[in-house]
């Protein structure tokens, strides 16, 4: 099995350093790139084509934000995106969930937790840090009115399960048991939630299931 490659993108040098001595260590991962503003991150990406990219939420130029959206949009095949930052309630972080970043890191997270967490989205079967992506929807949703797009209506039974047990965090195999189903059906459930709702991914789903009401905060 081939390496996952990720690119870093951090203004610091010296997080982008200690950041790349960590994952060059495993042997199943390899940094094939680094940029240290949001623009040089989208060139980078599109160069390297990597499967991951640790995006530090606040650079010169264009932030984090922006440049996770120019990646997602301007890619057909586009890496999972992870955007670091300092605090997990910051608004940075719940719009860059909302533009289709598959998760966030915390800067003082430790060497296992960095690794732990660039494998998990990797393999995009579950959500990284579930308990504070629910924590960030929840909050957020309180503050706008919920309204229930076309999509939830168009959901089959088995598909609006699936997207319940999606947002409490579990993997696919954890929702197979659940169910009693096998885990590729739940794969092929879990596939139809995201093309009805045309959410990029599972973080991004659960975002939606919180902002329509379909999943209640709190």
């Amino acid at each position: 099995m081939s390496a996952v490659r990720v690119v870093l993108a951090d203004d610091e040098r010296m997080v982008r350093t200690a950041l790349r001595v960590i994952l060059d260590a495993e042997p199943d991962l390899t940094v094939v790139g680094e940029a240290s503003t949001g623009a040089e991150a989208v060139s980078v990406v599109r160069a390297e084509r990597p499967d991951v990219v640790l995006m530090d939420v606040r650079m010169p130029e264009i932030d984090g934000i922006r440049a996770t959206e120019q990646i997602l949009a301007g890619m057909a095949e586009p890496p999972r995106i992870v955007v670091v930052t300092t605090f997990e309630n910051d608004a940075y972080v719940y719009d860059a969930l909302r533009v289709g970043a598959a998760g966030f890191l915390l800067k003082r997270a430790a060497a296992e937790e960095l690794v732990s967490a660039v494998r998990l989205v990797a393999r995009s079967d579950s959500l990284l840090y579930p308990a504070a992506v629910r924590g960030l929807a929840a909050e957020h949703a309180r503050n706008r009115p919920p309204v229930a797009p076309p999509w939830v209506a168009r959901l089959t039974e088995r598909e609006a399960e699936v997207l319940r047990l999606v947002a409490t965090g579990l993997t696919n195999a954890e929702i197979a048991g659940r169910m009693g189903v096998g885990p590729a059906t739940v794969k092929t459930h879990v596939a139809s939630v995201l093309a009805k709702s045309g959410a990029r991914d599972r973080t991004q789903a659960v975002i939606l299931a919180y902002e329509s009401g379909f999943v209640r905060a709190g």
